[in-house]
């Protein structure tokens, strides 16, 4: 993946809390806890820890058992990341920056996909502990994104873990991927997507797996139109995406499914019953559908019975 040298980045959409702008790519190892969609890593948690922050509305509660050192506030200076993140070169050479870059194009994507009905809404980077509309965020989870506050949240160093941890290949567009998942919950919750599933409901069909595999469709859609999408200046941020980055983000996708995290990650038992994110192969086959076809509207996990 390859981002266009002579694009230029915006930071506007980032709310940097790492202190100092982080200009090294990556903060602390901490990493996120919140409601709702709950990231791409959120039921490794469920499974490990059996600690899952309430649903789709959030929560703002003071505190959570086992995530201590959480501040109620918070300070974003983007300053630094302003300075380190300018173009799409800078993107090309550094973590933090092709995450901005990424944020912008899938903004942009949307934003066409859209119209009047999508709202720009911010990434939070953040390393160790932050409060959120959903309550504290801090070891434990990954990257997701928080109906109440409607912002997403990520501590950059989750992608180090997506690799040393879960065992993926990695890459540029895999943490682009992690991203355009994200942002699907945003368009989930924008078009009301998330009052079709109960909070807490799990199992291989629940309304929590069906939410999702659409997001995990609709990063698809997303890498589908990413290299012509344009900004607001007519400008691509993203010029080559190879069939290698394809294969990179299906790896991940099966390294995150439910299984794979029980069997590999937990107790060593695969309990459908549990599931609240989807198979490996279901992981795979969404994204897929929505890399393929690059059409939102061959993203209604709620409308089939054949999940894959």
């Amino acid at each position: 993946m390859r981002y266009d040298e002579g694009a230029d980045l915006d930071t506007s959409s980032v709310e940097d809390l790492r202190g100092g702008g982080g200009s090294g790519g990556f903060g602390g190892r901490g990493v996120a806890f919140g409601g709702g969609g709950l990231g791409l890593v959120g039921v490794a948690i469920y499974v490990l820890v059996q600690v899952l922050g309430g649903g789709s509305g959030g929560s703002s509660g003071s505190g959570v058992d086992g995530f201590p050192g959480v501040s109620p506030g918070r300070s974003a200076d983007n300053s630094t990341l302003a300075q380190d993140c300018r173009t799409g070169k800078d993107a090309n050479s550094s973590v933090q920056c092709a995450v901005v870059a990424d944020i912008n194009s899938i903004e942009d994507y949307w934003g066409q996909v859209l119209g009047a009905r999508y709202t720009r809404t911010d990434t939070v980077f953040f390393s160790g502990s932050t409060q959120t509309g959903c309550g504290p965020a801090a070891s434990g989870t990954g990257p997701f994104y928080c109906p109440a506050d409607k912002l997403v949240y990520i501590d950059l160093s989750f992608f180090d873990q997506l690799h040393s941890q879960f065992g993926a290949q990695g890459g540029l567009f895999v943490d682009a991927y992690v991203i355009a998942h994200e942002y699907g919950h945003h368009v989930q919750d924008l078009l009301g997507t998330n009052q079709k599933v109960t909070p807490g409901e799990t199992g291989p069909t629940s309304g929590s797996v069906r939410l999702e595999l659409q997001a995990d469709c609709y990063a698809g859609t997303w890498a589908n139109h990413a290299e012509t999408v344009p900004d607001e200046r007519g400008h691509t941020l993203i010029s080559d995406i190879t069939q290698d980055d394809i294969n990179r983000a299906l790896d991940a996708a099966g390294r995150i499914g439910d299984d794979f995290i029980e069997r590999n990650l937990g107790t060593g038992r695969v309990d459908p019953n549990s599931f609240t994110h989807g198979t490996s192969a279901q992981r795979q086959k969404w994204f897929t559908t929505g890399y393929r076809s690059g059409d939102p509207g061959q993203c209604d996990t709620f409308a089939t019975e054949n999940l894959g």
